[in-house]
């Protein structure tokens, strides 16, 4: 599927009145992981209360044991402090990255943003080596407004 077949798909989730928030999320993520082939792990973790780290909320792909990440820590922890789009070719180029699986090559993680706020943000890991272009980032950003207007 393309990116603006995909945002038609987003947007059809999120316009779904009967469907809990948690599901709505966890059905973007699967369709995400889903549908783009270099998108092998697919979550959204927001801020864990007052505190100065992010939980994970909703995700498709395999489990992982990082469901909580400090603040400054990893990619998403960084994410969370700079309120910047991290996109990263190569992990291992990363000094401050939290390996979630020996296969990940790749990550991006772009912040969402409710009311000027941080509150959290769409995290894709990929196991090829440097996917991500432009469009992905574009495309997110989109993700992350559609997810925003439902929180």
């Amino acid at each position: 599927m393309t990116f603006d077949v995909l945002k038609n798909e987003v947007t059809g989730i999120i316009s779904q009145n009967d469907t809990p928030i948690d599901d709505k999320l966890t059905a973007i993520c699967e369709l995400l992981r889903n549908n783009i082939n270099y998108y092998d792990w697919v979550g959204f973790y927001f801020r864990n209360e007052d505190k100065e780290e992010l939980k994970l909320r909703s995700f498709a792909g395999e489990p992982t044991d990082h469901t909580i990440i400090p603040f400054g820590k990893g990619i998403c922890g960084q994410v969370a402090v700079s309120n910047k789009n991290f996109v990263v070719p190569d992990v291992k180029a990363q000094d401050n990255y939290i390996a979630c699986s020996i296969y990940v090559k790749a990550e991006i993680v772009i912040p969402l943003f409710k009311n000027g706020e941080n509150i959290g943000q769409i995290d894709i890991d990929s196991n090829t080596p440097n996917p991500f272009s432009d469009e992905d980032e574009r495309f997110l950003e989109f993700v992350n407004e559609q997810v925003a207007s439902i929180l």
